[in-house]
């Protein structure tokens, strides 16, 4: 396996953020928020940093580039059928293929994913100061998990 160079390095632990060009701020902030829930940590006339537990978004005037073809990050929900269920009512068109991905208006290519089935984890007391402490990974997601010495 590469390890991307010779000598010792950081580890990566995981993503803090995304960050995502927008040509409005409050536009940004009423169309995520209307598919899903989240924190505004804080907000100018420039950015708007939103939070889902110990990650976040941080949304930045000034889209410049054409529509994200393949680039994309994902959105990992407790409800995905509810996802798509209000994204269709929003008149959401999904992108061909087998993920629920769509672009939002400024372009960025965004895939809806449920939180179960992935092998992203977080942390117990993060799922119960979220209020989803309910949530259990499937038996696909521990197999993978396991397979990487991190599940039991």
């Amino acid at each position: 396996m590469a390890t991307g160079g010779n000598g010792k390095k950081a580890k990566a632990v995981g993503i803090n953020h995304v960050a995502l060009e927008v040509g409005d701020i409050d536009e940004a902030l009423s169309f995520y928020g209307r598919f899903i829930d989240f924190e505004i940590e804080s907000r100018s006339e420039t950015a708007a940093f939103i939070y889902f537990g110990d990650q976040f978004i941080n949304f930045a005037l000034g889209r410049s580039q054409g529509p994200d073809e393949r680039r994309h990050f994902g959105i990992a929900v407790d409800d995905k059928e509810l996802a798509r269920r209000t994204l269709e009512g929003m008149g959401i068109e999904f992108l061909d293929g087998r993920f629920l991905d769509f672009l939002d208006p400024w372009g960025n290519r965004v895939e809806i994913t449920t939180y179960v089935a992935i092998q992203y984890t977080k942390a117990d007391h993060v799922l119960q100061g979220m209020g989803l402490g309910h949530l259990a990974k499937s038996e696909a997601a521990l197999k993978e998990l396991r397979k990487k010495n991190m599940a039991p």
